[in-house]
């Protein structure tokens, strides 16, 4: 699978362990949004933005995006067209974000989670298929309020 990869100054070690990981997995890594080393601080939606695009253009298959909470990486991700990226902090969440909404961005803290449960976290999200079915409904109805158009309820 071809991932996308970002993350601000605060996650450069876990982007580079995850980069690593699942680049000897044999996924192809797109390093588009990471620091170069010995950058202090940036702005996450400056890095946010290019993961999203590749995600959103089809040049990745899916996206991974670390800041310290992994809120802003997620708000801002969520700003471009296409891109249904969420913030996870465990298996469960993981698992779901994919099987009922077909998250295509998956967003890490860096400060809150350690290197073995973004290890569970990933195997699960690369792993896990969207189910389709009445979640398909809803994931069009995201698809349409991105469009601009109103939503009736129960419609």
């Amino acid at each position: 699978m071809k991932i996308a990869i970002g993350a601000d100054h605060r996650a450069g070690q876990m982007v580079r362990h995850i980069i690593e990981t699942l680049g000897s997995q044999g996924h192809e890594m797109l390093p588009l949004g990471v620091l170069e080393e010995g950058c202090t601080i940036c702005d996450y939606p400056d890095l946010a933005y290019p993961v999203a695009r590749a995600v959103a253009d089809g040049q990745a298959e899916r996206g991974i995006l670390l800041c310290g909470s992994g809120i802003g990486m997620s708000i801002a991700a969520n700003k471009v067209a296409g891109v249904r990226a969420a913030l996870v902090h465990d298996e469960f969440g993981a698992r779901l974000c994919r099987q009922h909404n077909n998250a295509n961005v998956l967003c890490l803290s860096a400060d809150m989670l350690g290197r073995g449960i973004i290890d569970q976290i990933l195997e699960v999200w690369i792993q896990s298929d969207f189910e389709g079915g009445r979640h398909a409904r809803r994931v069009d109805k995201i698809t349409a309020i991105e469009q601009g158009k109103v939503l009736e309820h129960g419609s």
